[in-house]
């Protein structure tokens, strides 16, 4: 790091500040903020990893349980990450736990493709919380490989209907993951320049947000690939996360009901990315459930496992048979500590009711973003939430363009005050995210809220 100006971690200073000592049920700040001692670890992380990985609130973690994060030197803040969305069960939830602590006893730590029990026990589990007839799971690590298999199996089963139905079409804004294939579907154009030339067989349309997109009509879909030359029964399928990561951003339910029609005339595959949406984080299990329409192949990651590296692909038989035998395997596919860890979140998600929670608290964010919003009308552009999953979309005022270094200043605040967001995220960095693990105690959610507004006045204030 340089001498000559402050350190920093990415936008994070180095330099620790001090600030009110926290002390609540939930919080506690006892120390400067960052850790003074904390801070040659981050110097040697600069030294060894990329700047690409310098993007969060310089926080050396300890050890998370629940919806609480702990720091090695006492600290404790309420968790609104969920490390993007993974820990919707809880940190380190007791059925999660126990399941893989119990295979690491047991030296049982990797099987390649080969059978194990447990194996056959979450896809089993996978298919029947899924709706009926999709009934084949393909399990994988992370959610850009489960993305890069449906384009796979949204082309190979096109093609094999015709050599040129092989276009994928997807929607601007949205985010599949940063492998090449799922940036080729991404709807964000700043990601994908590095790629370097555009692939005409991917091609994305305005997605109906209601807010940078005012016109939802379904006819937009249709005018959009008519201008661009797409012919519809070339189209292999339609990719679209089930809410856009941006916002959260929903579909209108007779927007997905018409797209679903349309996939159908046309004889083309939906797929759900629901690697952020999906268990329970909505307050339904798939978020696709609120649209009231089932698609024919699901894209699974994060909180499948509440922990552990885990994905899925849950389809059609007749469209995941596609490839033969040994032609679609992957390295660590049903790995046994990720399997268990799957097995857990589901026992968790479903025996204590936790979706259904998502569903109830819903209403105590979005009071508090209705609040927000009518008194910074100004520097809020929309707020959304559904189920646990909400965000703050930022302005700078008088428009609709991003205010990055407003909700960046937001989330530091809030990171000195005991209540941990991660960096910013959406087109130019101007949404906050709200993502508690569906666990949280209700005081905890009430608390955290107090935080949020508190720290977004007073940035507010200060600008």
């Amino acid at each position: 790091m340089s001498v000559d100006s402050p350190p920093q971690f990415g936008r994070f200073s180095l330099t620790p500040q001090s600030g009110t000592r926290i002390e609540t049920k939930y919080r506690r700040i006892i120390t400067d903020l960052p850790v003074p001692e904390s801070l040659p670890y981050f110097e040697r992380l600069q030294r060894h990893e990329p700047v690409a990985m310098q993007c969060q609130p310089p926080l050396l973690w300890d050890h998370a349980e629940g919806a609480i994060v702990h720091d090695p030197f006492g600290n404790r803040w309420i968790d609104w990450s969920s490390c993007v969305l993974v820990a919707n069960a809880g940190h380190a939830h007791p059925k999660i736990h126990e399941r893989v602590a119990s295979l690491v006893d047991r030296r049982q730590l990797a099987t390649y493709v080969f059978a194990h029990t447990d194996r056959v026990e979450l896809v089993e589990r996978l298919a029947a919380v899924a709706p009926d007839g999709l009934d084949k799971v393909f399990l994988l690590t992370t959610g850009s490989e489960a993305v890069e298999n449906t384009v796979k199996l949204m082309r190979a089963w096109g093609r094999n209907q015709h050599p040129d139905k092989r276009t994928i079409v997807s929607f601007y804004g949205g985010f599949h993951g940063r492998t090449l294939g799922s940036q080729r579907a991404g709807g964000i154009p700043g990601l994908k320049t590095w790629i370097g030339d555009d692939d005409p067989t991917f091609i994305q349309v305005p997605f109906p947000d209601g807010y940078l997109q005012q016109d939802v009509s379904f006819e937009i879909f249709e005018r959009t690939l008519d201008e661009a030359g797409i012919n519809p029964a070339m189209v292999a399928g339609v990719v679209s996360e089930t809410f856009l990561g941006i916002g959260p951003d929903f579909f209108p339910v007779d927007y997905a009901q018409d797209l679903r029609r349309w996939c159908d005339v046309n004889s083309a595959l939906l797929t759900f990315d629901e690697v952020q949406a999906g268990f329970g984080r909505t307050g339904k299990f798939f978020a696709f459930e609120h649209y009231g329409v089932v698609p024919d192949l699901i894209a699974c990651g994060k909180g499948i496992s509440g922990s552990l590296p885990l994905a899925a692909v849950i389809g059609r038989g007749s469209v995941m048979d596609t490839f033969p035998v040994g032609s679609m395997t992957s390295t660590h596919s049903g790995s046994p500590l990720s399997v268990a860890a799957g097995l857990g979140a589901i026992d968790a998600l479903v025996s204590e009711g936790l979706v259904e929670r998502a569903a109830r608290l819903e209403s105590t964010i979005a009071a508090v973003l209705e609040r927000l919003q009518r008194r910074h009308p100004k520097r809020i552009g929309c707020t959304r939430v559904k189920g646990l999953v909400g965000g703050v979309r930022v302005v700078q005022p008088g428009s609709l363009e991003p205010d990055p270094d407003f909700t960046h200043a937001t989330v530091e605040s809030c990171f000195r005050n005991g209540l941990l967001l991660f960096a910013p995220v959406g087109l130019g960095g101007g949404c906050l995210k709200i993502a508690p693990p569906l666990s949280i105690p209700e005081d905890a959610l009430v608390e955290s809220l107090n935080v949020f507004e508190e720290a977004f006045d007073g940035v507010a204030a200060d600008a």
